[in-house]
């Protein structure tokens, strides 16, 4: 038998609900706090109220993915070896419009995502490895680096165009030195820690095998193949938000976009290299070519070769093959 526990975790707090039973929808509640000590008192607070004869295997924990505040609590229950399920939040929402749900409060939360565990049970999750949430964590220190090094480099444009002081253009130098050469060392960390890691370094080197992708690529879907769980390179599409959206209703047909769901700082990492692999990718030139010749425009085109970009990398990941060009091959 399963037993379904919904967690709705916030910053600060934890409320617990135990479905106890699906029929009568009796649940059992508590409130933690969201800090290790606390983990403890839940994973205690399961055993004593559900027997001491229940492995942890027999409970089924179902989370929302709130932002990071989720991780820590999802690690620990994984290890103890907890049947975890991290939820995307709008399947959630969804879940609980079909039941009319109209009252919104972190223990009625926890009550519905106990509820959508036991009615639609759902995937467990598989933590990723140590190297991979530490690769992640510092292409998230890159990244935000970069970004600070933009901000300041916008700002000394805009200290060179107006009646701006010495010792505030001194001072802006001084920090985009510091990022630059912050950037560097974390670029050699990165490079190391993938080295190190024989699985890391092999995969990096298929994905690399692909014209087109390169050191930044290769490190994003890195890290993205070995956190996240996919089945098939559409649901990596539809994680990147590369699926196009349709908009049509009665008569009115639109223009399909992008989903654009997911993060966006990768999407414009995959539009650079897709312009790049339309030049030196035969499969993706063949694409991109073929379909602006069927009327559509570029930026449909690169869409569309973003796409098939990131179902190579899957590709070759999947069965562990460097990439062969199709079109040669045919």
């Amino acid at each position: 038998m399963t037993y379904y526990i919904g967690v709705d975790v916030s910053k600060h707090k934890l409320d617990v609900a135990w479905l106890k039973d699906l029929s009568s929808m009796k649940v059992k509640t508590k409130i933690f706090d969201n800090t290790l000590e606390d983990f403890i008192q839940l994973s205690d607070w399961l055993a004593d109220n559900l027997g001491s004869d229940v492995s942890f295997n027999d409970i089924h924990i179902v989370l929302e993915a709130t932002g990071v505040y989720h991780e820590n609590l999802a690690y620990y229950l994984y290890d103890l070896g907890f049947q975890v399920s991290i939820i995307n939040p709008a399947f959630v929402k969804h879940y609980a419009d079909s039941l009319g749900v109209r009252q919104k409060t972190d223990k009625k939360d926890s009550i519905i995502l106990a509820k959508y565990g036991a009615t639609t049970q759902p995937d467990i999750w598989i933590a990723p490895s140590h190297e991979a949430r530490h690769l992640k964590s510092l292409l998230s220190r890159l990244d935000a680096l970069h970004e600070d090094l933009q901000r300041e480099e916008n700002r000394k444009e805009k200290a060179e165009a107006t009646d701006t002081p010495k010792a505030v253009k001194d001072s802006i130098d001084a920090v985009i030195a510091y990022l630059k050469q912050a950037i560097k060392a974390l670029n050699d960390d990165i490079d190391n820690h993938i080295k190190r890691h024989p699985k890391l370094k092999a995969d990096q080197a298929l994905l690399q095998s692909i014209k087109g992708v390169g050191q930044v690529i290769s490190r994003q879907m890195l890290a993205l193949f070995n956190t996240k769980q996919f089945n098939n390179a559409k649901q990596v599409s539809a994680f990147l938000g590369l699926i196009p959206k349709q908009q049509e209703s009665g008569l009115f047909k639109g223009r399909s976009r992008l989903a654009k769901t997911g993060n966006s700082s990768i999407r414009a990492k995959l539009y650079m290299a897709a312009v790049v692999a339309t030049q030196y990718n035969p499969d993706i030139k063949d694409q991109y070519e073929h379909l602006q010749q069927n009327g559509k425009c570029k930026m449909q085109a690169l869409c569309a070769c973003m796409r098939k970009l990131v179902q190579i990398c899957f590709g070759v990941i999947k069965h562990q093959t460097p990439y062969q060009p199709q079109i040669q091959a045919i």
